[in-house]
């Protein structure tokens, strides 16, 4: 469960800096809209399910509040999941 978390907050950051760096650029400056639905939809089923992960792994290995608490910030800000995925979901005890 552990694993799929990490992956989720990868895919999610790569998914919302790809949204916020390209597509709305390309959106607002270039005119070209067309990049920005599949993007952002794929953005928002990724964020869902991360923060979904984020409570149930939470929950499983009784993570503090807090902790939980930042990993659900951490979707809010672009690069904050990889910096989640480095600082928070790297414990070897709960790598299981």
């Amino acid at each position: 469960m552990l694993k799929t978390l990490k992956l989720l907050a990868i895919l999610e950051g790569i998914s919302y800096l790809l949204l916020i760096g390209i597509c709305m650029p390309l959106k607002y400056w270039f005119n070209t809209p067309e990049p920005t639905h599949p993007v952002g939809l794929a953005h928002g089923v990724l964020f869902v399910l991360y923060c979904v992960f984020v409570v149930l792994v939470g929950s499983k290995y009784k993570w503090s509040m807090w902790k939980t608490f930042l990993a659900l910030i951490a979707s809010l800000l672009p690069f904050g999941t990889f910096v989640a995925d480095k600082k928070l979901f790297n414990n070897p005890a709960e790598a299981k």
